[in-house]
């Protein structure tokens, strides 16, 4: 008799902490019920990049000394210099300079340590084409200044996803929820 009520009492309890487990379960569901949905319509809705994004990557040829630390500090040795020595002044000028954004993984290290600051990250996300070899940018198609996104009138940034810093859009009609799509 004894085995019997402590085999209930074990049963009871293991039934007590699978429906605890369950309901647990069920929290979080219920959670991710209330959540906006993070869903963007991607032509219309951009997503505005954060203050720190590392984007497509800006030169500026004319600060350029060829140092080449780019180059050492890459992890994938990437940016590739080319330049000759002038000997009557004794330093380097610079020929061209170009990085693969097909083989770039936008670590920013180039950006950090380049001596000069002719190196400068953009919020410029948008690289797709349907030629890699496209990708391969000359120190021109590096040199042209980005379209800046948050200045972009035709994108509509989405607050409701709340992961922009405050002050950043100002204007109350660009408060537009992910369920607002643009008029047409």
């Amino acid at each position: 008799m004894a085995s019997m009520i402590s085999g209930f009492q074990n049963y009871t309890q293991e039934a007590l902490r699978a429906a605890r487990y369950i309901g647990q379960g069920f929290l979080v569901t219920l959670d991710h019920m209330n959540r906006t949905p993070i869903t963007i319509q991607y032509p219309y809705e951009k997503l505005i990049p954060s203050e720190r994004f590392r984007g497509r990557i800006h030169f500026e040829f004319d600060k350029c000394i060829a140092c080449e630390v780019c180059v050492r500090v890459c992890p994938i040795n990437l940016p590739v210099v080319d330049w000759e020595f002038q000997r009557p002044m004794k330093k380097k000028q610079l020929k061209s300079y170009s990085i693969d954004f097909g083989v770039c993984i936008f670590c920013g290290n180039c950006v950090e340590f380049c001596p000069t600051n002719c190196l400068s990250m953009t919020e410029e996300y948008e690289l797709s084409t349907y030629d890699r070899h496209e990708l391969n940018y000359d120190q021109v198609a590096l040199g042209r200044l980005p379209h800046p996104v948050s200045k972009d009138l035709t994108i509509q940034p989405v607050v409701g996803l709340n992961y922009l810093p405050k002050g950043m859009i100002s204007n109350p009609a660009d408060q537009l929820t992910i369920t607002d799509y643009p008029q047409e």
